[in-house]
């Protein structure tokens, strides 16, 4: 890159030598960059441009300007928020275009300014993860096949079925509360993007993503979720 304009939001920074950070950036143009910035970093989940120059995967960012008003989540908004910069920082690949994430991801930070205000704001919260982690997967390469078992055979409505992410679902011959109804899993191709998922889709995804997630990060779990669960319950 040489004077090229990034668009996006800062994901994460670290303190580099006196004046200077390590900053992440989730971009228009060219999805996950890195760089240095010789300034303080603007606030998270602020619209930023900047400009980007060097050969290496660290590039220098300069005249960086935010471009929009401060944003601040509290309570479940706060922890949503960095569990979506966590994922989007650990899953990522370097400088890839990710036309699709960044607009879920924009849309997300917008829908979390209405979550104190929603009348159901659990819910709410769900479909909105659900739908940003749907897109990220589908666009990291990783979307699954809602038609076929792992047996290459029709998924069948009254089945229940494991999920395994080298192989896909498994036909077993009873449920547990690890198993996934087939009717859910069927009706998944019929999804409509930007569109709110049902109660069985959304009981479903929240089952799979997670296990799909996990995986894919490797031994560190997320420290997002980790917070989440231990704030969840210091307020019991």
């Amino acid at each position: 890159m040489r004077n090229e304009m990034l668009h996006g939001y800062l994901i994460h920074h670290r303190k580099y030598r006196e004046r200077s950070h390590i900053v992440h950036l989730f971009s228009q143009e060219h999805g996950r960059v890195d760089g240095i910035l010789r300034q303080v970093p603007p606030p998270q989940y602020q619209t930023i441009v900047t400009q980007a120059s060097g050969k290496s995967d660290l590039k220098n960012f300069s005249k960086l300007e935010i471009l929009n008003q401060p944003v601040f989540f509290h309570g479940d908004a706060f922890f949503a928020g960095f569990y979506l910069n966590e994922v989007l920082l650990r899953l990522c690949p370097l400088e890839e275009s990710m036309p699709a994430s960044f607009q879920q991801y924009h849309q997300t930070l917008l829908d979390l300014q209405q979550l104190s205000s929603h009348p159901d704001a659990n819910t709410f919260l769900k479909q909105i993860l659900r739908q940003f982690e749907h897109v990220l997967i589908e666009e990291l390469g990783y979307g699954l096949d809602f038609q076929t078992d792992a047996e290459q055979q029709q998924i069948q409505a009254q089945q229940h079925y494991l999920f395994q992410l080298n192989e896909g679902f498994l036909p077993v011959k009873s449920p547990t509360t690890a198993t996934l109804a087939g009717a859910a899993i069927l009706s998944m191709p019929e999804y409509e993007k930007g569109r709110d998922f049902n109660p069985e889709q959304l009981q479903l995804l929240s089952k799979l993503y997670r296990q799909l997630i996990s995986s894919l990060l490797g031994d560190r779990p997320l420290k997002s979720r980790q917070l989440w669960i231990q704030n969840f319950q210091s307020r019991k």
